[in-house]
């Protein structure tokens, strides 16, 4: 009986100094933050601490007027996948790090650079399109190489996750089926549909 008190005692302040030192806010019950590899620059991403933040800024707003601003389907295009922030860290911790994929931001330079996702890469969604002569020197830099009769061969290609504004933006579904024209494999992309609103909204990293 002595022993058994002992160890329920142990086991009680196991569990107290564990709870100390844990984050408050976590990303899932059993991850405090997760951690990826760019380009041998380590990028960690968590969660606010502050449990009375709340959205601000242009992220705030609830509404906006469509068009052109409408809400998105889930699904951006036949084989793609959508994603949620679990699957875009998943993404991250495993693709980006292993050098085999790339987080897309196709948002505009100007909101690019007032944040974004830790690690992701700018590739403005109207940059895509068949109208830029530079277009293929794009899918080239992800990956594509040159094949027969003026074509790309996207086998080695990186695969993408795509994001925008949230999901009342239409940037990232236009990026992604800018890509498929090109050649891009659907199984390749994927797409992140709550974007940089719900990314803030979880309270995740911003850099």
């Amino acid at each position: 009986m002595i022993l058994f008190q002992r160890m329920a005692g142990l086991m009680c302040a196991l569990l107290l100094a564990t709870s100390a030192a844990a984050q408050d806010v976590r990303i899932t019950t059993f991850k405090d933050d997760s951690t990826f590899t760019l380009n041998g620059r380590t990028f960690t991403v968590t969660r606010d601490q502050n449990t009375a933040a709340t959205l601000q800024g242009d992220f705030a707003r609830t509404s906006r007027a469509c068009p052109p601003n409408c809400i998105q389907p889930m699904i951006a295009a036949t084989g793609v996948a959508t994603y949620g922030e679990l699957e875009v860290l998943g993404f991250m911790e495993t693709k980006v790090t292993d050098g085999a994929g790339l987080l897309l931001d196709v948002r505009n330079p100007d909101a690019f650079a007032t944040s974004s996702i830790p690690g992701a890469v700018n590739v403005p969604f109207m940059t895509l399109t068949d109208e830029n002569r530079f277009r293929k020197d794009i899918l080239r830099a992800l990956g594509a190489v040159d094949a027969a009769g003026d074509t790309l061969d996207f086998t080695n290609a990186m695969s993408l996750t795509v994001f925008s504004g949230g999901v009342w933006s239409s940037d990232a579904i236009t990026a992604i089926n800018n890509l498929l024209s090109a050649g891009y494999p659907a199984r390749k992309l994927s797409y992140y549909r709550g974007g940089m609103q719900a990314w803030l909204h979880v309270g995740l990293t911003v850099q």
